[in-house]
């Protein structure tokens, strides 16, 4: 917490904030990125982990949103491969129109154009149920298939992070701004706090970027902002075998008409997302309401009758906030735009907004506004490569290569390191995920864990993908973890202890007797 001087300030250790220190530094500034909880703790690791161009905005006429997501989607599929994949959505067709139909494909036609691709999108009822085979068969007239792109989010904040890393930029968590200091009318700096031992540091900045997201109103000593309408998206996660899926389902609620999707995801199935006000306040972790959880599960039963899937199906939930801007028009929440904004005041740019997929486009906008206050500094903002090539690691004789490249797209530079960390059996697969046990002994040795939490809902996703938050396997995990850490007995079974509180209050199945409605 001693004093320093830096070019850059960026406060938010999301998506956003991760995007534009990484830009900074590779263009040459002197950056800083603090984050008052865990890197991607907010938005950004409870998204849809969905790395999309926007149909829909497509179909709401946003070409310029679309446009930009299509670019940036493909950009992250070629420069992020084992992090970023392709994911097929199939679309079921019940024949209710045909216009409807027409619109749709004619619509993936200009989408694949922007892609600078060309597929087969519309499919027979026979063909259709190869792809999607437990969906519900009576009225099937066909259905409509297209690519997108799914990824682990909190691992690309933290890939994109370790690149910023790369370029000689500072990023530290569980550290807070307690205000922006001035001087002159300016934005100087910030007063800084460690959010675990409550020691307090200034750091003096010609420049400071908020991008704190659905947090951007919050931040002491900064003027006027934008309103924001933080909307909650909620999800479900279940087994891979109990919902099987090759490719992603999306299908219309019965209950209102509104999207919603199933896909696979790191070894089990995500279902998401509702689009709701939160009206809880931000200062708390966001959680799933009963009348969100049974809004999903009766879409789930409607598409997937056969299956007849029940409560105790689901492993885990989790809920996040978007930072929204609020047209004032009283839309539904699914109808406001989902654009960032960027603005600023002499030393302070400001950005909220946007959408995971584009981060790279709102990092490069912002350090234009950057770029205005800073007289001396002349730098070339076209996109550059997302991330510099990495060679895929070399594991012992046997080792899977899917494993080795997905290793690569996670970790980057370091999958070599993750590989020779592991020890005898580790480089084996956790049953029901798609992670080995080394990447839990990497992440406890080498990625700033400081809470249990950080290391089973973001630097892994066990605490989604296993039952009651992989407690069942919390005896090897602090085998593995605990030395690395180094904590002791106590400081680990405190650590346990509050992890396990939060997993069942906030990614828990809610309890039956708090039925608030879901206002989708």
């Amino acid at each position: 917490m001693k004093h320093e001087d830096y070019d850059l300030l960026v406060i938010g250790g999301g998506i956003t904030g991760a995007g534009v220190l990484l830009e900074a530094a590779r263009r040459g500034l002197k950056a800083l990125l603090v984050e008052q909880r865990d890197f991607a703790w907010g938005t950004s690791s409870r998204s849809s982990k969905l790395v999309h161009g926007g149909l829909r905005y497509l179909a709401e006429g946003r070409l310029r949103l679309t446009r930009e997501s299509v670019r940036e989607r493909e950009a992250l599929l070629r420069d992020a491969p084992g992090l970023v994949e392709p994911q097929g959505f199939a679309f079921a067709d019940y024949g209710a129109s045909r216009r409807k139909r027409r619109s749709f494909l004619a619509g993936l036609a200009i989408y694949d154009l922007m892609a600078g691709r060309r597929e087969q999108h519309w499919l027979d009822a026979e063909d259709f149920a190869m792809l999607a085979p437990n969906i519900e068969r009576a009225g099937l007239a066909g259905g409509i298939r297209y690519t997108d792109a799914k990824t682990d989010d909190a691992r690309l904040v933290l890939r994109v992070l370790d690149e910023a890393r790369s370029h000689g930029a500072q990023a530290r968590n569980y550290v807070a701004v307690e205000a922006l200091q001035r001087a002159g009318g300016r934005v100087t700096g910030a007063l800084l706090r460690d959010a675990r031992t409550g020691d307090l540091g200034e750091v003096s900045a010609r420049v400071v970027v908020n991008a704190t997201g659905a947090w951007a109103c919050g931040i002491a000593g900064q003027g006027n902002a934008p309103r924001l309408r933080p909307l909650r998206g909620s999800h479900l996660v279940l087994p891979a075998w109990r919902l099987p899926l090759a490719q992603a389902v999306s299908l219309m609620h019965p209950l209102d008409g509104r999207p919603v999707f199933a896909f696979p995801w790191e070894g089990v199935t995500l279902v998401g997302t509702t689009d709701v006000d939160h009206g809880d306040g931000l200062a708390l972790e966001a959680r799933i309401t009963r009348g969100e959880f049974d809004y999903l599960m009766a879409a789930l039963r409607a598409q997937f009758p056969q299956l007849d899937l029940q409560e105790g199906d689901v492993l885990a939930t989790y809920a996040g906030v978007r930072p929204v801007l609020d047209s004032g028009l009283g839309v539904a929440p699914s109808k406001e735009a989902r654009e960032h904004l960027v603005w600023d005041e002499p030393g302070l740019v400001a950005v909220t907004g946007g959408k995971l997929t584009t981060f790279r486009a709102i990092a490069l906008d912002t350090l234009g506004h950057v770029a205005r206050q800073l007289a001396d500094w002349h730098a070339d903002l076209a996109p550059q490569p997302v991330f510099s090539r990495q060679p895929i690691p070399l594991g012992p004789r046997g080792t899977p290569t899917g494993l080795l490249q997905r290793l690569a797209g996670r970790h980057g530079g370091h999958a070599q390191a993750v590989v020779d960390a592991a020890q005898a059996g580790e480089l084996e697969i956790i049953p029901g995920t798609l992670t080995p046990w080394a990447e839990l002994r990497w992440a406890a040795r080498s990625e700033a864990v400081h809470r249990l939490e950080d290391l089973l809902l973001r630097r892994t996703r066990l605490g989604l993908q296993l039952r009651a938050g992989a407690s069942a396997l919390l005896p090897r995990i602090r085998a593995v973890c605990q030395p690395e850490l180094g904590w002791d007995d106590a400081c680990w079974e405190a650590e346990q202890a509050a992890y396990l509180a939060l997993w069942q209050a906030h990614y828990g199945i809610p309890n039956p007797q708090k039925n608030e409605p879901h206002h989708a």
